[in-house]
């Protein structure tokens, strides 16, 4: 292995700790708000199911991330340096304005983007990349259908049960919905990063004439989302847990299990989802129960165009770094 090829590996799980770092919120968001546990263990409690869901999950999405959305013999180290460029730049920015986007998105962005200025459209995978933007709008919609279903049952299910009874019942039950939310998020999440290296070996012909994903690489895209949840990304907290929608523990439970639920099946299927998209649609999915002005429609808005602006934000990004780097 040469060192630009292990300097690219290194930045791919760069790139998986911001991953994890931006997507913290997304897991611990609901469980902190709610006062279930303090920010310190949410952390640990979501890093830890994030790591151990290559236990329970397989690795459809790494390779639809590996070959289907862009053509595979077209990958070089310039693509694969262009691509963790855009996405981990987009993540950033995002980071810093508090705004919960896709992490998978910005890395699909960044293919894209790389891959369009190398060779051109004809380079692209159409049936990867349609089903993974249709998912932006049908994943964030499963999650609010999920999240109204759910909490409609469990509403009904407590509708004589005393307040304090049902609150105490919600804050043990969302460590388990956190911790299911997290195999989730970190079973589609991971795997994107380990496409992204599998595909850089695989052009580097490190992995022989079949494309697979070797479980060292597994192993090292768990533990660094792991640690970046660990880190967590504190600026996208409050705005999940509290500007989107004002949550109870209830709340909480109904949320992160509808966004889990969709999120294991989504992995099963190999499709690459927002988990961002769809734990936000559950969100607002839940807190519209009570009332539709429940939830705070305007910070709705500001998230919804930062989704759309992801890809090709992350895209244009990555072209630009190609481009810069055949100059060198």
């Amino acid at each position: 292995m040469t060192l630009s090829i292990l300097f690219l590996v290194l930045l791919a799980l760069v790139f998986d700790f911001l991953n994890g770092f931006h997507d913290s919120a997304n897991s611990i968001a609901t469980i902190v708000s709610t006062r279930v546990l303090k920010p310190k263990y949410a952390v640990m409690w979501a890093a830890f199911f994030n790591f151990i869901a290559f236990l329970f999950l397989g690795l459809h999405v790494a390779n639809t991330i590996g070959k289907g959305i862009i053509d595979i013999a077209i990958v070089d180290q310039r693509i694969i340096f262009g691509t963790l460029a855009g996405a981990c730049s987009w993540n950033v920015i995002t980071w810093y304005l508090g705004l919960p986007t896709s992490s998978s998105h910005a890395l699909i962005g960044g293919l894209i983007g790389a891959a369009l200025v190398k060779t051109g459209q004809q380079a692209l995978v159409w049936s990867g990349i349609i089903k993974t933007v249709a998912f932006i709008f049908i994943s964030p919609i499963a999650g609010l259908l999920l999240g109204l279903f759910l909490g409609n049952i469990v509403y009904w299910a407590c509708r004589k049960t005393s307040p304090t009874m049902v609150d105490n019942v919600f804050r043990k039950g969302q460590l388990f919905s956190a911790a299911l939310y997290s195999i989730g998020h970190g079973g589609n999440d991971a795997q994107k990063t380990m496409g992204i290296i599998a595909s850089l070996l695989f052009s580097a012909g490190l992995l022989g004439k079949n494309f697979h994903i070797p479980l060292i690489v597994v192993i090292l895209c768990y533990t660094a989302i792991a640690l970046g949840t660990m880190c967590g990304g504190w600026r996208i907290v409050k705005t999940m847990g509290q500007k989107v929608a004002k949550l109870k523990p209830v709340d909480g439970f109904c949320a992160e299990s509808s966004a889990a639920l969709a999120l294991l099946v989504s992995t099963a299927f190999g499709i690459p989802v927002s988990t961002t998209h769809t734990i936000t649609g559950a969100i607002m999915g839940v807190g519209s129960l009570r009332r539709l002005s429940a939830v705070h429609w305007g910070i709705v808005g500001k998230i919804v165009w930062a989704w759309i602006l992801t890809i090709p934000a992350s895209a244009a990004i990555s072209a630009l770094t190609y481009k810069l780097a055949g100059s060198f």
